[in-house]
């Protein structure tokens, strides 16, 4: 195809270089989002631990709760820690599953330091739908590892991340650099 028959079949261009992520059009429009607050509405993280690890991208198990990758991570090593029983808000955690999702939360920082050495993280959880929890009705924590000059101008105008890793690549490092109890 010629110069000019492509622009005439995708449009006039523009001066703009696009980077295409077409993977983010599933999140948008809310593919592996419940359809409701059961746990029978779909709900991911009821989903993953009933998948082989690989399969579901899980990186570590306990007997209350887990480690699973992000589908959308904001950088390569985005973990998310999760209870296994479906509950909505931090409260609702009884006392052995707050002690190992935090003990979870640790193991998770240690790993991801082993396995690539970032200089800070961003721990935390949105607790409902106006707070930014896209899944609101499983409670789980974010652990994003940081470096200086992550956030550049891809995220911050073009709302593009690039991330040098592919996720099933990712859970293994993690996994091997899970600190064994």
């Amino acid at each position: 195809m010629s110069e000019a028959e492509r622009d005439s079949a995708y449009g006039d261009p523009d001066g703009f270089a696009r980077l295409w992520t077409p993977h983010r059009m599933a999140y948008i429009k809310g593919e592996n989002r419940p359809s409701g607050p059961a746990p029978d509405d779909g709900c991911p993280f009821c989903r993953a631990p009933g998948l082989p690890d690989a399969e579901g991208l899980v990186v570590a198990r306990g007997k209350t709760a887990y480690a699973v990758l992000n589908l959308y991570p904001y950088n390569s090593g985005h973990l998310l820690v999760c209870p296994y029983r479906h509950v909505a808000d931090y409260t609702e955690l009884d006392d052995s599953e707050a002690a190992e999702f935090a003990a979870l939360t640790q193991a998770g920082v240690t790993a991801v330091r082993r396995a690539y050495g970032p200089e800070g993280f961003n721990i935390g959880m949105n607790l409902g739908t106006v707070a930014g929890a896209g899944i609101a009705a499983h409670l789980h924590q974010h652990i994003v590892p940081r470096w200086g000059g992550d956030t550049n101008f891809m995220p911050v105008i073009g709302r593009t991340k690039v991330l040098p890793q592919l996720l099933q690549e990712t859970r293994e490092a993690l996994a091997e650099s899970w600190p064994q109890p």
